[in-house]
């Protein structure tokens, strides 16, 4: 019975998104012209390439930056309950910070944080 409802539950995953996005493609407006082919769509004419690679350190650093700031927002929620919850959860959160720790130690070794 447990195989039959995990099939029930993809199938009925997958229809409901591709309904979703059948439904979305019938029913938005749609405008074609060639300045919604152009960059930015702001109708200028680019000057050079327009599709330029940028170097992976910018995107390794974008990603640390953004996990580092997820985990920030997680401790706002953990200040405010602190007192109700106890040393237990001073336990832990001091577990949380020390993989945080590890985690920006180990992208200062690799050199991640390196801006050039």
């Amino acid at each position: 019975m447990g195989n039959i409802a995990i099939l029930v539950f993809l199938l009925s995953g997958v229809v409901l998104v591709a309904g979703a996005n059948a439904l979305s493609n019938l029913i938005s407006p749609k405008s074609d012209n060639p300045q919604k082919r152009e960059p930015y769509e702001s109708g200028m004419v680019t000057k050079g390439p327009t599709w330029v690679q940028f170097k992976v350190g910018y995107y390794l650093y974008a990603i640390i930056f953004l996990i580092f700031d997820v985990e920030v927002a997680f401790l706002v929620p953990w200040a405010v309950v602190f007192k109700e919850l106890g040393l237990v959860a001073l336990i832990e959160i001091l577990i949380f910070l020390l993989i945080l720790g590890l985690g920006l130690v180990y992208a200062w070794k690799k050199q991640a944080l390196r801006w050039e």
